[in-house]
């Protein structure tokens, strides 16, 4: 099968980089034509426009910012999919976007995968990342291969509109420990104790968490790049309070985390990395969280 890739960003790129190329196999698009370049280079195909990917393509994989510009996206490739093509969306959308821009999907006789993914960039650099399909149980496993060739954990996790409840719950999740990190390494910080045995210890301790070892390691590097921006972490902690209220859930950890989202955004910009709210906290204490041995990027 031939797959078109739309949306070749921090995650995108890496994903759409595991996928068989060559021989017309993979067709990418961006509007950074550098982006593209970067797939060219390894064997895919290049497409001028989404359009003109998608007709060219058996089916198409989207990676994109946010849901209006997946739905403009979609409205720009549905006149020229292949009888038969597949929309695979793994943006992170909300459960209601899915479900109407599935709808609008079909009524081109398009039907939609979606196909959030969770463990960070540097897992899909690697093909080590988890995936979390949604749609009908024929559409998962005709895609099958391709999502082999990407992660490596797959969970289908039902109907459509399934994976955005878990995409969205996996995120918030992230961001709580994110925060809850930063104050234990500051806790530790203050308390006089060596930074990297403390990052050590908690590794080791019933107080771990994949973030800490992650991110809590690029905060004590100083650089917080995880590729993943303060606006993304509003964004998805908006989707998991508008399904606390819908579920009748209770989310103060989540409330919280939000309010120190919306203090980094006001402080550094949206664009900033979201470990940057550790930063808050030094600036607040005037007590950097410096180690030595810590990356500035994940590999």
């Amino acid at each position: 099968m031939r797959y078109g890739y739309i949306g070749l960003g921090n995650l995108g790129g890496k994903c759409a980089a595991r996928l068989p190329r060559g021989e017309g196999r993979l067709t990418v698009y961006d509007r950074d034509p550098a982006l593209v370049g970067a797939l060219v280079a390894l064997g895919a195909e290049r497409a001028e426009s989404a359009a003109a990917l998608a007709g060219a393509v058996d089916h198409v994989i989207t990676c994109l910012p946010s849901p209006a510009v997946s739905e403009a996206v979609l409205r720009e490739i549905l006149p020229v999919m292949k009888p038969g093509a597949t929309w695979i969306e793994m943006s992170t959308l909300g459960r209601d976007d899915v479900l109407r821009l599935a709808g609008i999907a079909q009524g081109a006789g398009i039907r939609m995968l979606e196909l959030p993914v969770t463990g960070g960039v540097h897992l899909a650099a690697r093909g080590e990342i988890t995936m979390l399909p949604g749609g009908d149980a024929d559409l998962v496993e005709l895609h099958r291969p391709a999502m082999e060739a990407m992660g490596n954990r797959i969970f289908h996790m039902g109907p459509l509109g399934s994976s955005a409840i878990i995409k969205v719950i996996t995120n918030m999740l992230a961001f709580v420990h994110l925060k809850a990190t930063s104050e234990a390494l500051m806790l530790a910080k203050r308390g006089g104790l060596d930074l990297r045995q403390s990052w050590e210890a908690i590794r080791a301790s019933s107080g771990n968490s994949f973030v800490h070892e992650t991110e809590g390691a690029l905060i004590l590097n100083g650089s917080y790049d995880i590729a993943f921006s303060v606006d993304l972490a509003l964004k998805d902690l908006g989707f998991a309070l508008a399904f606390g209220r819908e579920f009748g859930v209770p989310l103060d950890l989540a409330a919280a985390t939000e309010q120190t989202y919306v203090a980094a955004k006001a402080a550094y910009g949206g664009a900033a990395q979201s470990p940057m709210i550790a930063k808050l906290l030094e600036e607040l204490l005037g007590t950097d969280l410096r180690a030595d041995g810590f990356p500035a990027r994940l590999e």
